[in-house]
């Protein structure tokens, strides 16, 4: 921790260019982005151009608004850009709370501030290997070729895309358990046996949360609810962790 206090107007002004700094960073990355934002979307459409594929049929996404695809590839790009970004915004976020952290906090959000993109990109590909494919597969088997009119998908890009982005973004932050769940034991709020004690509530709370955000089909709910228990799990022993060296320091 630093030996001196600065002012108020201290901490704004550097908040001030650390904003600043983010943002700029924000739009060049999304600026570049916007630019392969076309390879970026044929990425987020693979899956779902896969299965298609092999129906072997010739099939298309369409957009029915004048504007709708340029805003998707606005989209697109803020997507990627958010996503590029985070390091950047992690370092900025760190640089400002560091000097008023003790060594063991530090240490703390050192580790916090690493596994936050690590599992923030493991949910992100377990929705787009896992999921996705999964997922498409199902709603795929509901279309017909029999009566008079055939029941086909003419998916619209924008529609696909808020799909694709509200999942990924889900299983993401869904991914993060431990994280909060370690910054919650951190500030006193929990404990290792709360958790335990806690787990049967827990789970239901899994399950509904998994039920709300993942599509209506009973695979989705359960390829996220199995992870985030797993996750669970995992956050008991880093609680733990904590927790046994906090002992350690205070002895």
């Amino acid at each position: 921790m630093n030996d001196y206090p600065r002012p108020l107007l201290d901490h704004l002004l550097e908040l001030r260019q650390r904003l600043i700094l983010m943002l700029v960073g924000f739009v060049v990355v999304f600026a570049i982005c916007y630019y392969y934002s076309e390879p970026i979307f044929q990425f987020l459409v693979r899956p779902l151009a896969n299965l298609l594929q092999e129906k072997g049929e010739g099939r298309r996404l369409i957009y029915t608004g004048l504007t709708e695809a340029f805003l998707t590839y606005i989209k697109v790009a803020a997507f990627a850009a958010a996503f590029l970004s985070f390091p950047l915004f992690a370092m900025q976020i760190w640089r400002f709370i560091a000097p008023g952290l003790y060594e063991n906090e530090r240490k703390l959000c050192v580790g916090l501030f690493l596994a936050t993109p690590l599992l923030f990109f493991s949910g992100a590909v377990f929705a787009y290997t896992i999921i996705f494919p999964n997922a498409y597969e199902f709603f795929l088997s509901f279309e017909s070729n029999t009566g008079y009119l055939p029941i086909q998908l003419e998916a619209k890009v924008n529609e696909y895309l808020s799909f694709v982005m509200r999942l990924i973004f889900a299983f993401g932050i869904c991914f993060e358990l431990p994280v909060v769940l370690t910054l919650l034991a951190g500030t006193g709020m929990i404990t290792p046996q709360t958790l335990i004690d806690k787990w049967r509530i827990a789970v239901v709370l899994i399950f509904v949360i998994a039920a709300f955000i993942t599509p209506p089909d009973i695979l989705s709910m359960v390829g996220l609810a199995l992870p985030l228990i797993m996750l669970y799990g995992l956050s008991i022993l880093m609680v733990h962790a904590l927790a046994k060296h906090r002992l350690k320091r205070n002895d």
